[in-house]
């Protein structure tokens, strides 16, 4: 052991976990202030990634008893899961390959996102396996939302290919294979609403939209907006709006204030009293400058801290911020306490909604120069979850 440490043999706690707490009623709240900047539109809530890491059957409940029609997700396996547990709401799932298991989404009554004529066929053969009088009769035909590519050159039909889709889809709905219930897009810039490609995909959807018609197809929703474009153009609104960031706290356009509902905590497991000149961690990074205090937080870059945020980021302890020295460890973050003579099994608060002085997931975001999305969706498993919500929607989504 190093002879700059005065504590020989550290004092230990019990080896308690960091918790992750979820605010369903933070989730209720934001809910409602978006559902109202877009009053003639419905709300879809996106809960993919688990409800972007707060537990997508709570949110999903939270959401819905506040005021969201339907549900957001990405793979037809997310979907199954909510229908596994219990929720019945329409879902849509848009981000599938053209072999996943579309037949056990169109049975358990999933609304696929349809972006290429090999994911139609698939679909529609998903819908006549099912249809009633088929091999395996059950929801009848596959709803379907054509997805076009409005301008981010990732999911989505190109445009070139738009008509070709469209008119597929035309042929299958006739043939009772499919029913197509609406069209999609996204929009790269929606964070920057003065940003000339939010016109740009605004144009091309509505584009989109008048092939679908031309070509016979009546579909009964449209939605391009997610939660930036929600909160700040009601020309993207039609009659869905997808949110998902929007209903964890998070506005991208950084325009209307929203609650966050993640708080993500952690023990003091050891403390230990260290003299001037003592280094610290993984290459010495950092080197006390002063006799202090040092307590180690057991989390570390495996259970979600950005190692980039190393050497910037802080945490709540005493009612005080105090800054995470030396680089973060895989397991381990280490914290300097001053004179402060924390106790081992005191709690820091790593990151919140910030009412208390503590960090929130923006700061995280910023010292390790992402975005909050990554923040909140990357705290691993091996950190206790754990769900709160006012008692009112509480009683509502049992």
């Amino acid at each position: 052991m190093s002879a700059a440490t005065i504590d020989a043999h550290p004092r230990t706690a019990v080896t308690n976990r960091a918790t992750l707490t979820a605010d369903l009623g933070a989730v209720a709240a934001n809910t409602r202030t978006i559902a109202a900047h877009a009053p003639g539109s419905a709300l879809m809530a996106v809960v993919k990634a688990d409800g972007f890491g707060h537990g997508a059957a709570d949110v999903a409940r939270t959401a819905l008893a506040a005021g969201a029609t339907r549900l957001g997700v990405t793979s037809v396996d997310e979907a199954l899961d909510l229908r596994s547990a219990g929720v019945g709401a329409p879902i849509l799932s848009w981000l599938n390959p053209a072999d996943a298991d579309f037949a056990a989404a169109v049975a358990a009554g999933i609304d696929l996102a349809v972006p290429s004529r090999a994911h139609l066929d698939a679909v529609a053969a998903a819908g006549s396996a099912t249809a009633p009088g088929g091999p395996a009769a059950g929801a009848g035909p596959a709803r379907v939302h054509l997805h076009l590519d409005t301008g981010l050159a990732r999911d989505g039909a190109p445009p070139a290919e738009w008509a070709r889709l469209c008119s597929a889809a035309r042929l299958a709905e006739q043939r009772g294979l499919i029913r197509v219930d609406g069209v999609m897009g996204h929009l790269a810039c929606a964070d920057v609403p003065s940003d000339g490609s939010n016109a740009t995909g605004r144009t091309r959807f509505a584009w989109g939209v008048e092939v679908a018609r031309s070509l016979g197809l009546r579909p009964p929703h449209r939605h391009l907006a997610a939660t930036a474009a929600t909160l700040t153009d009601p020309r993207t609104h039609h009659t869905l709006v997808r949110v998902g960031a929007g209903l964890f706290g998070i506005d991208p356009s950084r325009t209307v204030r929203l609650r966050p509902a993640l708080t993500l905590t952690a023990p003091v497991v050891t403390v230990r009293r260290v003299r001037a000149g003592t280094p610290v961690g993984y290459g010495h990074a950092w080197t006390a400058p002063e006799t202090t205090h040092l307590g180690l937080l057991p989390l570390g870059y495996a259970d979600g801290l950005p190692r980039a945020a190393s050497g910037r980021a802080e945490v709540l302890v005493r009612g005080r911020r105090r800054p995470l020295v030396g680089l973060l460890s895989m397991d381990q973050a280490v914290v300097d306490l001053g004179d402060d003579e924390v106790a081992p099994g005191e709690i820091a608060t790593v990151f919140g909604p910030g009412d208390d002085g503590e960090p929130t997931a923006a700061d995280w975001a910023g010292w390790a120069g992402t975005i909050e999305h990554e923040i909140v969706t990357g705290i691993g498993p091996r950190v206790t979850r754990e769900r709160v919500a006012a008692p009112a929607v509480l009683r509502r989504v049992r």
